[in-house]
C-alpha cells in the first residue's frame, strides 16, 4: 500500500507540473490552424548544371532555413517536395510578398571593378535605369488596364537590357557573398538606411586590393546582387597605397528599413546554388485557422465523452477509474507536444485523437484479462494483478508495430504527414505508461483502500459468474 500512496503522489505531482507547463507555454498552432502563408519555391537549372539532385535540393533548403530565420518567423516550416521544389509555411505572416522578395532571390552578391574608360557611359546608362524604375515604380500603383499593363512588361524588358548593358561595365575580381561573415543594416545620413558587412580574412584581403585599385582614378566598384547594379561608390585617393582595410564595408542605395533589412537577412543567408521561381504563394486566412480550431476542438471533447461514457456503463467501476487515467494521459500528451516542440495541424490533431482510441485500447486489453482471470476464480487483488501481467505483451506488440507504422510515416513522408506521425508516436508511448501506471495504480489502490470495492467485486468488473475474493 506504501508503493501506491508513492505512485499516487508521483502523479499527482507530475499532472501538477503538466498543467503548469502548458500555462507557461500554450501550443504552437501550425500555418491550416494559426493563419499565415505558403510559398513553393521551384529551382530552375543552369547552363552549366542541366540536373538538380537531391544534395542541391538539400543546399537550397538550408539557405532558405537561415533566411526564415532571419525573417523572424515562429515555428516556421521548410521542406522539399519532388525533385526540385520546397515548400516554406510562415504561420502568422499577413505580408507574403515581403516574405516572396526575401525567398525568391538568388542573392548572389559580387563585388566588380569598373573598366577604364567607362565613367560616362556608366553615369549615363545608371541615370536612364533609374527614370525606368520610377515609371515603373509609378505605373504599379496605378489602376492596371491593358495598355499600362503592357508599359510594364516593355519597360522590365527595358530595365533588364540596361542591367546588363551595366554589367559589362565591370570586371568580375573573385570577391564575391562568399567572403562575408557577417551583414546587418543601420542607419545612414537623414532618412536613408545602409547594410554593413563584414568580410572574413580572405575576402578582408581581396577588398583590400579591389579598393587599392580603384581609389583616385574615378573609377567605382560595382556592387551586383543577382547580376543588377545596387551601388557603385568611389574610393577616395587616400586609400591609393593600403587600400581600405579592416574587412568592413558599407553598402548604400536608397534603401528603407525594410529593404535594407531584407537584403541583409537575404546576404547572411547565403546565395542560393541555383535560380529559383516562386511558383505558388498563398495566403491561408486567420478565421479559417480559428474554425478549424473550433471544429477540432469540438471533435476531440465529442469522442472524448462518447469514450468516456462507453467505459463507465460497459467496465463500471474500472471504467471510471480508467477515465481519470485518460484525462491524465491528454494533459501528459499534449504537455510533450509542447516540450518537443510540436507544431499543432489538423493531421497532428488526428493523430492526437486516434492515440485517444488507442490508449483506451490497452485499457479495454486489461479489463478483459482482469475478468478472465475473476472467472477462473481468482482474488480481486491477484486478478488486477495478472490480468496487467497477461496483457503486458499484447498491449506491447500492438503499440511496436504501430510505432514501426508512423515511423515509417515520419520517415518517408513529409509536412503533415510526419506532424501525423509524430503526434501518434508520442500518444502511443504515453499511453503505456498510463494504462500500465496509472491505470495500474488506481485499481490497486481502490482494491486496498476500499472495502465496498473488495465486498462487491461486481461493481469492479459486472457480470461475474464466480464470487471473487480478496
Amino acid at each position: 500500500m506504501k508503493q501506491q500512496r508513492l505512485l499516487i503522489v508521483f502523479i499527482v505531482a507530475l499532472l501538477t507540473s503538466a498543467i503548469t507547463f502548458l500555462n507557461v507555454m500554450p501550443l504552437q498552432l501550425g500555418l491550416d490552424l494559426k493563419g499565415g502563408s505558403q510559398l513553393t519555391i521551384q529551382l530552375r537549372p543552369t547552363k552549366d548544371i542541366q540536373n538538380i539532385v537531391q544534395e542541391d535540393l538539400e543546399a537550397a533548403k538550408t539557405v532558405l532555413e537561415n533566411r526564415v530565420n532571419g525573417l523572424g518567423v515562429a515555428e516556421p516550416i521548410v521542406q522539399t517536395l519532388g525533385k526540385d521544389k520546397i515548400v516554406i509555411q510562415l504561420p502568422g505572416v499577413t505580408n507574403p510578398e515581403q516574405a516572396e522578395r526575401v525567398l525568391g532571390g538568388t542573392a548572389q552578391l559580387d563585388f566588380r571593378e569598373q573598366r577604364q574608360g567607362t565613367e560616362g557611359q556608366l553615369s549615363a546608362e545608371f541615370r536612364i535605369r533609374q527614370q525606368k524604375n520610377i515609371e515603373l515604380s509609378t505605373l504599379r500603383q496605378k489602376k492596371t488596364n491593358l495598355e499600362t499593363k503592357q508599359r510594364i512588361i516593355e519597360l522590365t524588358k527595358s530595365i533588364d537590357v540596361s542591367n546588363q548593358a551595366i554589367l559589362k561595365l565591370f570586371d568580375s575580381v573573385g570577391l564575391s557573398g562568399k567572403d562575408l561573415k557577417n551583414a546587418r543594416y543601420g542607419p545612414s545620413q537623414g532618412i536613408e538606411w545602409q547594410v554593413i558587412i563584414d568580410f572574413d580574412n580572405e575576402g578582408e584581403g581581396k577588398f583590400a586590393d579591389l579598393t587599392k585599385k580603384v581609389a583616385g582614378t574615378g573609377r567605382s566598384i560595382g556592387i551586383f546582387l543577382d547580376n543588377i547594379l545596387i551601388s557603385a561608390p568611389i574610393v577616395s585617393p587616400q586609400f591609393a597605397v593600403t587600400g581600405i582595410t579592416g574587412g568592413s564595408a558599407v553598402i548604400t542605395g536608397n534603401f528603407t528599413a525594410e529593404s535594407a533589412n531584407e537584403m541583409a537577412v537575404q546576404l547572411r543567408g547565403g546565395s542560393l546554388p541555383f535560380p529559383v521561381q516562386v511558383v505558388e504563394n498563398r495566403t491561408v486566412g486567420a478565421t479559417l485557422g480559428q474554425d478549424s480550431v473550433r471544429r477540432s476542438i469540438y471533435a476531440t471533447i465529442a469522442g472524448l465523452i462518447l469514450v468516456l461514457i462507453f467505459m463507465i456503463i460497459y467496465y463500471r467501476l474500472s471504467g471510471a477509474l480508467a477515465n481519470i487515467a485518460l484525462l491524465i494521459y491528454a494533459t501528459l500528451t499534449l504537455t510533450c507536444y509542447s516540450l518537443v516542440g510540436v507544431t499543432l495541424t489538423l493531421p497532428g490533431i488526428a493523430g492526437f485523437i486516434l492515440s485517444i482510441g488507442m490508449a483506451v485500447d490497452a485499457n479495454i486489453l486489461v479489463f478483459e484479462r482482469i475478468r478472465e482471470e475473476l472467472h477462473n476464480g481468482k482474488t480481486l487483488y491477484a486478478g488486477v494483478e495478472s490480468g496487467f501481467y497477461r496483457a503486458f505483451s499484447s498491449i506491447l506488440d500492438s503499440n511496436i508495430t504501430t510505432l514501426i507504422a508512423c515511423g515509417a510515416l515520419f520517415g518517408l513522408g513529409s509536412g503533415l504527414v510526419k506532424g501525423f506521425a509524430l503526434t501518434l508516436a508520442i500518444g502511443i508511448l504515453i499511453s503505456m505508461f498510463t494504462a500500465l501506471t496509472c491505470t495500474r495504480t488506481l485499481l490497486l489502490t481502490a482494491v486496498l483502500k476500499f472495502p465496498l470495492v473488495r465486498k462487491n467485486p461486481e461493481i469492479f468488473c459486472p457480470n461475474l459468474l464466480t464470487t471473487s475474493k480478496f
